[in-house]
């Protein structure tokens, strides 16, 4: 099938993988094969790729994969995945300019380097530009959303797409950016600073978060947005699930809105503990917690859907 599939795909300057295992690409560590991964050589050669690639074939663009569950039985089509040329991150005066490839920390990075602040936060966010865009992602006081002058892509049928987070409709860790726009780069906006100041701050940002969140595991991050008002992980440890387990996926005993591979976790373990812990929470009358955590692919032959299903039964 995935040489038929391969032989169906467009020309390009870049590269097709077949049956690639989604875990080498996933911060879990966990989930079944992409038909096919895409690496484009630029942003033009994803244009044309996405221009001449039959429309039946799905297409779906992942960055670090630090925020991302791929469920045991794949993911069908083409995943498209940065490559090197989509990494690159420049500046013009104040406003810095980075490729959808590129790392969160990395522009945080740049900015330093070159005496511009307001960037600070996106040291602490584990996770690539483009993947930030689509979910306007945050930490430490600070959004895509605030930053963000302009984003541009393509559109499923290659054509040029941009749009301002007023555009994208940006609010707490949600876009209403159509689902098939693959972003290439953005503008953001930053201000004069002191390299040293900006330094320091960022030091202060990954050693909170080191004191605060599991490390040397894996992990795919915050699991849940906080509900209006509140805090998911205070509303998780108040229904019983810190250190909680099914199969090789916990709750995380240090920080309890992260759930963690201990090692022998199947994407649906992971998966059906989130919709356990879910479940909890809201049976002892807590907010239906929102997935901040995206989960894409096919369940693998034979597992029950974990929405349907917590590990305790009934409906999640």
């Amino acid at each position: 099938m995935t040489s038929a599939l391969i032989n169906r795909l467009p020309a390009v300057r870049g590269d097709y993988s077949p049956a690639v295992p989604m875990a080498r690409h996933t911060w879990f560590g966990v989930g079944g094969a992409a038909d096919v991964i895409f690496s484009p050589a630029d942003a033009a050669d994803l244009g044309t790729f996405l221009a001449a690639c039959p429309a039946d074939i799905p297409v779906l663009a992942v960055g670090a994969g630090s925020n991302l569950l791929v469920r045991d039985g794949g993911i069908a089509g083409v995943v498209i995945r940065p490559g090197a040329h989509m990494t690159g991150i420049s500046h013009d005066g104040e406003i810095v300019i980075a490729g959808s490839g590129a790392t969160d920390a990395d522009v945080a990075r740049y900015a330093a380097r070159n005496g511009l602040a307001g960037l600070e936060f996106l040291i602490g966010i584990p996770g690539t530009v483009g993947g930030g865009l689509r979910m306007n992602a945050g930490a430490y006081g600070g959004e895509f959303k605030d930053i963000t002058i302009r984003a541009h892509g393509f559109d499923r049928q290659g054509n040029p797409v941009s749009a301002t987070p007023a555009g994208m409709g940006m609010a707490y860790r949600h876009t209403d950016t159509p689902s098939d726009w693959i972003f290439t780069h953005a503008e953001f906006r930053a201000r004069a600073g002191d390299t040293a100041a900006v330094k320091a701050r960022m030091k202060e940002i990954v050693s909170s978060r080191g004191d605060a969140q599991p490390r040397g595991v894996r992990t795919g991050g915050s699991t849940f947005a906080n509900p209006p008002g509140g805090k998911a992980w205070q509303e998780i440890d108040a229904a019983g699930c810190r250190g909680m387990m099914i199969g090789g996926a916990q709750v995380s005993e240090k920080h309890c809105n992260f759930l963690i591979n201990t090692g022998k976790a199947s994407a649906h373990d992971i998966e059906m503990l989130g919709e356990t812990v879910r479940r909890r929470v809201s049976a002892r009358g807590g907010p239906a917690l929102r997935w901040e955590i995206r989960r894409v692919g096919a369940l693998a032959d034979g597992q029950p859907d974990p929405q349907q299903n917590s590990a305790e039964g009934g409906s999640a």
